[in-house]
């Protein structure tokens, strides 16, 4: 536990939903519970924005098309005219991985990222997401890439793509969840050490991890993307 106090798990042993014993032999149930908040945050604003759409917005609307313009633009930048029938898909994994890593920067509140088990279902969901798109675009000469160019090198070009396709997940979950629990850390050290001094600071430093964070990880989600989709054997 690297919070001494979150709301949400004072507000279901308040409510009496769960004593402070049961919630004790769930490591994960912090990081579950703030997951759902951040896709009820995300639901939410999705909902208010779009209820009365306005061909000149303002407020809510005109805040999420400003987010939502800036990955069409990476996502046709990186995947090209291709991409844009993907987008939807990135778009909601980019937006929970933002919303997640900034919710920790409440205090009270922890980011799902901060969790191994949360980033690996991420990036489980990418490595799975890659093959489907690549078989469903070149059928089943997608797997050729996995064989080389010559029948031959087939017994060293196989089990070489075979762990690097396998590194793919396993350094997507490790990088995220690696950084912001270090975030997680070095900020409570620092509220203990310099509670009046430390928040400012390190609250801007929490906005920009959280940024590159969620772009790093969508980027080489979509670089996974793109090499199935242009993968032409």
């Amino acid at each position: 536990m690297i919070h001494p106090f979150l709301i949400l798990e004072w507000l279901v042993t308040k409510t009496g939903l769960a004593s402070p014993e049961q919630l004790a032999r769930y490591d994960h149930f912090n990081h579950v519970t703030h997951a759902w908040l951040v896709m009820a945050i995300l639901i939410l604003s999705g909902f208010f924005a779009s209820r009365r759409l306005r061909r000149d917005p303002e407020g809510l609307q005109n805040f999420m098309e400003l987010v939502l313009e800036q990955f069409e633009r990476l996502v046709g930048e990186t995947l090209g005219p291709k991409g844009r029938a993907y987008f939807p898909v990135i778009a909601t994994l980019g937006l929970f991985i933002l919303v997640s890593n900034l919710v920790g920067l409440i205090p009270g509140f922890l980011p799902p990222t901060a969790n191994i088990n949360t980033t690996a279902g991420l990036a489980l969901s990418v490595f799975l997401l890659t093959h489907a798109m690549g078989f469903r675009e070149h059928g089943l000469a997608y797997f050729k890439q996995f064989t080389g160019p010559v029948w031959w090198m087939i017994p060293l070009m196989l089990p070489i793509e075979f762990i690097g396709h396998l590194a793919r997940p396993i350094s997507l979950s490790l990088r995220l969840f690696g950084n912001m629990y270090g975030h997680e850390v070095v900020l409570m050290i620092f509220f203990f050490l310099a509670p009046l001094l430390a928040p400012l600071p390190m609250m801007f430093m929490g906005v920009l991890v959280a940024l590159i964070q969620a772009y790093v990880f969508t980027l080489l989600s979509m670089i996974y993307f793109a090499s199935a989709l242009e993968e032409a054997h």
